[in-house]
C-alpha cells in the first residue's frame, strides 16, 4: 500500500504500520515492539536487512518511515533525544574550526552545545537575528558551513524566512538546518521552504505527551542521508523500540492535538495582550508580532507556544508562577497538558547573563507551552495568578 498521495492525517495514522498479508509475514493493525538486540542470519555472507539493533531495529524503521512522509522528505532518522540528533548532525557535518551561523533566539541546550564545541572542537558560532535575512548573508565567512535556524524560535517566537534565507545559503553552498519542533510537520515543513535538513526534539509536539524522550532528522539528500546513517550507527543515540511505539502512537493524534493547541494558544495570547499586568506578548498568530505576514506565508498554522512578559522583573514572575493551579510548572513543551516555565531561570539558565541580554530574554519572561484543557480553565487560572502580583 503507497500513502504518498494520501493526506496528512491518513499518513500520520498508517505510514509504516500497513499490514503484509503473504505467508510468514505480520499482519499487525499497529507495529509491534521488537526488543531483540540481534538478528540471526541463515548465512554468514548474508545478513538480511536487519542485524542488531543499534544499527536498525523494525520498531524504529516504521517510525522513520513515518518521519519522512510527514515532513515530505525522502528520510527520516530517529534518535535518543533532540539534542543526540543535533550532536550527530555536528559530529557528521562539522571539522574543528568551521563557522556556523545561527539564530540568536535559540533553545538554550542548543546553544549549550555550541559552547562545548567552540571549547572542545574550535567551532566559531555567530549569532545573529535571522529575521532579517541580511543579517544572515552578512555573517557569512569563507569558513561558514551551516545557517541554523528554528521558526518559530525560542523563546521569543521570532519567525524567520526559511525560503530566503535558503536561497541565500544556498548561493553560498551551505547548508540549512532547520528546527521545527515548535509547529511541527503539521503546521510546516521547511524542505519544502528549501531547508535541507529538519530537525525535531520529538519529546515535544510530536511524541505529545510528556512520556518520551526522542529526536529526529528529515532530509532529501541521499549522500547526506548515507553520512548521517553511518554516525547514527557509529555514536549509537537511537531511541529505544518502546519509544519509538509510543511516538507511532502519539503520531496518529498529532492533528488534532495541534489544532486544540492552536486555538487555546489564540485565545490565551488575545487575552493576554489586553492585560495590565502584561506588559508584552509574544505570539505569531497575533497580528501584532512583527513577522505574523511571513509567518502565515510559509506556515499553515501558528502553534501552541506563547510568550509574555509581566509588569515587574523575577519578583513578580516568580510570584505569579508559583500561584498557578492548573498550569504545571515545569520545562519542556508540547504535552497534553498546559506547561509554563521561566527562561532565565529555567531552559535558558544554562547561558550567559550577558547572552539572554542580548538576545531580549528579560527576567520578567514567561513562556508557556498551552494544552489541550478547556480554555476557560486556562484563562482563569491565569487571571487568579496574574491578579496576585
Amino acid at each position: 500500500m503507497s500513502h504518498k498521495d494520501h493526506s496528512f492525517d491518513t499518513r500520520a495514522i498508517h505510514v509504516g504500520e500497513e499490514p503484509e498479508f503473504f505467508e510468514g509475514s505480520r499482519n499487525e493493525v499497529v507495529a509491534p515492539i521488537y526488543l531483540s538486540s540481534t538478528y540471526a542470519r541463515k548465512e554468514v555472507k548474508n545478513p538480511g536487512f536487519f542485524q542488531y539493533s543499534r544499527s536498525q531495529n523494525p520498531t524504529r524503521f516504521a517510525l522513520e518511515k513515518r518521519y519522512a512522509s510527514l515532513e515530505q522528505t525522502a528520510y527520516g532518522l530517529g534518535f535518543a533525544s533532540g539534542l543526540a540528533a543535533e550532536a550527530t548532525l555536528m559530529v557528521a557535518l562539522l571539522k574543528p574550526g568551521d563557522h556556523v551561523i545561527g539564530f540568536d533566539d535559540l533553545y538554550g541546550g542548543t546553544k549549550r552545545l555550541f559552547h562545548l564545541w567552540e571549547d572542545t572542537y574550535g567551532l566559531k558560532v555567530t549569532l545573529v537575528d535571522a529575521s532579517q535575512p541580511e543579517l544572515v548573508e552578512g555573517a557569512i565567512r569563507p569558513e561558514t558551513k551551516l545557517v541554523w535556524l528554528e521558526s518559530p524560535s525560542n523563546p521569543l517566537l521570532k519567525i524567520c524566512d526559511i525560503a530566503a534565507i535558503s536561497k541565500i545559503a544556498h548561493r553560498y553552498n551551505l547548508l540549512v538546518v532547520v528546527d521545527n519542533t515548535f509547529l511541527s510537520p503539521y503546521f510546516q515543513q521547511p524542505a519544502n521552504l528549501g531547508a535541507d535538513i529538519v530537525v525535531h526534539s520529538i519529546t515535544k509536539y510530536i511524541a505529545g505527551h510528556s512520556d518520551v524522550i526522542g529526536g529526529a532528522i528529515m532530509l532529501n539528500d541521499k549522500a547526506l542521508y548515507d553520512r548521517l546513517k553511518f554516525c547514527q550507527n557509529a555514536l549509537g543515540s537511537v531511541p529505544s523500540p518502546f519509544d519509538c511505539y509510543l511516538v507511532l502512537r502519539g503520531l496518529k493524534t498529532l492533528s488534532l492535538r495541534m489544532e486544540k493547541h492552536q486555538s487555546n494558544a489564540l485565545a490565551i495570547a488575545a487575552y493576554l495582550e489586553n492585560h495590565p499586568k502584561v506588559s508584552r506578548v509574544y505570539y505569531p498568530g497575533l497580528r501584532s508580532h512583527p513577522q505574523y505576514e511571513t509567518g502565515i506565508r510559509q506556515a499553515s498554522g501558528f502553534g501552541g507556544m506563547v510568550s509574555f512578559e509581566v509588569v515587574g522583573g523575577e519578583k513578580e514572575a516568580v510570584k505569579f508562577l508559583e500561584s498557578l493551579q492548573v498550569f504545571t510548572l515545569a520545562e519542556s513543551l508540547g504535552g497534553v497538558e498546559s506547561l509554563i516555565e521561566h527562561p532565565a531561570l529555567m531552559t535558558h539558565a544554562s547561558i550567559t547573563a550577558k547572552e539572554r541580554e542580548m538576545a531580549g530574554i528579560k527576567d520578567s519572561l514567561i513562556r508557556m507551552s498551552v494544552g489541550v484543557e478547556d480554555k476557560a480553565d486556562l484563562i482563569a487560572d491565569l487571571e487568579q495568578a496574574l491578579e496576585g502580583i
